[in-house]
């Protein structure tokens, strides 16, 4: 078994409503595979994150701390949460991935954690 990372990412700005009929469905949707995967063991961690606006990027160069508000990185897509799971096999892991409720309108990143296997 080895452990992976699943970086989720969609559009924030076409994300549901709080506490639209949307919002509820995918909130039962995320509850329904969240169900699934700790039923099989192999949620190890994970929450939905903060909208990207609220993050602040660090960078240190030369020994100097410089900060930005914001993403690291700039897209039409957010990290809206991640995923530690565990899985026999990276194709076990991707085939997991693909249920995650918010691939199918955004992406999730898979990577392997080191040192898991």
């Amino acid at each position: 078994m080895a452990k992976y990372l699943y970086l989720l990412y969609a559009d924030e700005s076409k994300m549901p409503a709080p506490d639209s009929p949307q919002m509820q469905q995918q909130e039962a949707a995320f509850g329904r595979y969240y169900e699934e995967v700790s039923g099989r063991g192999m949620f190890k961690g994970g929450d939905p994150v903060q909208p990207s606006r609220t993050a602040t990027t660090v960078r240190v160069r030369n020994g100097s701390t410089k900060t930005s508000s914001g993403p690291a990185t700039t897209g039409s897509e957010q990290v809206i949460g991640f995923y530690v799971i565990e899985a026999k096999n990276q194709d076990e892991a991707i085939a997991y991935a693909a249920k995650v409720p918010s691939a199918s309108v955004g992406a999730i990143e898979v990577r392997p954690i080191i040192g898991s296997s």
